[in-house]
C-alpha cells in the first residue's frame, strides 16, 4: 500500500493527495483492558457518499471515558472520539447532488448519528432515533472500513466518526455544514455536549418561559442543559453538583442558583426552598442510578424528569411506583437532545455566534493529541468541564 505524500509534525499531517491512501495520527482504543495508544494510521480515499475531513478540534467526552473504563461493550479496535469539527478536504462520488451535501472547503461538525433520511422514524422527524443510521456499527463492517494500522489491521471508528484523529473519512450525512465564524474549538462541542444538553432542555423536556428547572450534574452536557433552559426563558435554573467550581461555572452560563450536593436530604431541602412544590423539570445529566432516583423525587407533581446521562451497561434505578403514579409526573429519555443534526447543528452554531450560547465558558482547556490520557485522568478527578483536542 502506497501512502500519499505527507509532511508530518507531532500533531498534524498535511496531505497533498486524497485520491490515494493517506496518513494520519489517531487515538486508538485496543479493546477492554488494553487501553489507548496514539498511532500512525492509513486512511482510504473517500468512497461513494463519503467525505474526507481534516479535523480541527475534538472534545474529550465522558462517553469516551465509559469506553476506556470498560463500562460499555463495543467492538474493537476503534479510533476514539465522537465530538468534533473540521474542514472537508475531499468528497467521494455522488456527494454534491443535493443542496445539503458538504463540499470541499466547508466547515463541518460531525454527527455521531447520521440519519438515513428514509426510514419511518426519519420521515416522522425523529432522525435521532433512525432505525438504520449510516455508520451505526462504528463502521466496522468490511465494506465500511476506511482506516487501518500500518500493518493493514482494520480499525473501526467510534460512532461512525472517530474524531480523535488528524483526518477522518465519514459518511457525507455525518458531516453537517456550519457557519465558519464559530471557532472550531467551540463548534466541536456542538457535535455532542451542546446538542445533547441544550436539546434536552429545548426539544425533549420542552422547557417553556417561566418554568423552574433543576439540572443535576454539571459536566459538559449538564452545563449545556443549563444553557438550554436559560435560552428557553426559564425563571429559575438551578444547578446541582458536588463541586463548587462547577456551580460557579453554571452561574456563568445561565443558572440562577446553585446547590452544592452533599447528601440527598440536604439537596432536596435546598431545592424545595427555591421551588416550594418542586421544579417543573429535573434534567439528570450524570447517569448514576442514585441521581436518577433523586431526580424523580425532586420534580413537582405533574412535572417532567428528563434522563440524559448514560449509565454503565445493565445499570438499573429504583422507582417508588405508587408515589410516582399518583404524582402524575413523567419520565422521558433524551437521546442526542431529540435533535436532527442537519438542522440542529446550524441553529445551535448560530445561537452561539449571536451570543445566546456561551460555549467558550465550558472549554476548560485546549490540549494536543498527545495529552489525551491526561485529559481522561482529569475527568476521573472531576476537574474542569470540557477539554478539547486542537489539531491545527
Amino acid at each position: 500500500m502506497t501512502l500519499a505524500q505527507t509532511r508530518t509534525t507531532p500533531d498534524t499531517h498535511t496531505v497533498d493527495d486524497f485520491t490515494a491512501p493517506f496518513a494520519a495520527r489517531a487515538v486508538v482504543w485496543a479493546g477492554p483492558g488494553k487501553g489507548l495508544s496514539i498511532e500512525d494510521v492509513v486512511l482510504d480515499p473517500p468512497g461513494p457518499g463519503e467525505v474526507a475531513v481534516r479535523m480541527l478540534a475534538s472534545g474529550v467526552c465522558h462517553s469516551d471515558l465509559h469506553i476506556l473504563d470498560d463500562d460499555w461493550e463495543l467492538p474493537s479496535p476503534l479510533v476514539m472520539g465522537h465530538e468534533g469539527a473540521g474542514v472537508v478536504v475531499a468528497v467521494g462520488s455522488g456527494v454534491g447532488r443535493h443542496p445539503q451535501d458538504p463540499r470541499v472547503g466547508d466547515h463541518v461538525v460531525l454527527a455521531w448519528t447520521a440519519p438515513c433520511g428514509r426510514c419511518a422514524r426519519c420521515a416522522g422527524g425523529d432522525g435521532h432515533l433512525c432505525a438504520t443510521p449510516v455508520g451505526g456499527d462504528h463502521r466496522t463492517s468490511p465494506d465500511q472500513v476506511r482506516v487501518r494500522r500500518a500493518d493493514g489491521t482494520p480499525l473501526g471508528i467510534h460512532c461512525g466518526i472517530g474524531t480523535m484523529a488528524t483526518y477522518q473519512v465519514v459518511a457525507a450525512e455525518a458531516a453537517v455544514r456550519v457557519d465558519p465564524r464559530l471557532p472550531a474549538t467551540q463548534a466541536s462541542l456542538v457535535g455532542c455536549a451542546i446538542t445533547t444538553g441544550v436539546g434536552a432542555a429545548l426539544w425533549t423536556a420542552r422547557v417553556e418561559a417561566g418554568d423552574e428547572v433543576v439540572v443535576i450534574g454539571l459536566g459538559g452536557v449538564g452545563l449545556s442543559a443549563v444553557m438550554g433552559a436559560a435560552l428557553a426563558g426559564a425563571s429559575r435554573v438551578i444547578g446541582v453538583d458536588r463541586e463548587q467550581s462547577k456551580l460557579d461555572l453554571a452561574l456563568q452560563v445561565g443558572a440562577t442558583h446553585g446547590v452544592l450536593a452533599t447528601d440527598d436530604a440536604l439537596t432536596t431541602a435546598a431545592v424545595r426552598e427555591l421551588c416550594d412544590d418542586g421544579p417543573d423539570h429535573v434534567i439528570e445529566a450524570i447517569g448514576l442510578p442514585s441521581t436518577i432516583e433523586l431526580a424523580t423525587r425532586l420534580v413537582r407533581p405533574g412535572g417532567t424528569t428528563t434522563l440524559v446521562g448514560l449509565t454503565r451497561t445493565g445499570a438499573t434505578a429504583a422507582l417508588d411506583t405508587y408515589r410516582f403514579v399518583f404524582s402524575g409526573s413523567r419520565i422521558v429519555a433524551s437521546n442526542y437532545g431529540s435533535a436532527v443534526p442537519s438542522t440542529a447543528f446550524p441553529r445551535l452554531v448560530r445561537h452561539a455566534i449571536e451570543g445566546q450560547l456561551p460555549i467558550d465558558a465550558i472549554v476548560s482547556q485546549e490540549i494536543a493529541l498527545d495529552d489525551v490520557e491526561a485529559a481522561f485522568d482529569a475527568m476521573r478527578r472531576r476537574e474542569g468541564a470540557r477539554q478539547v483536542i486542537v489539531f491545527d
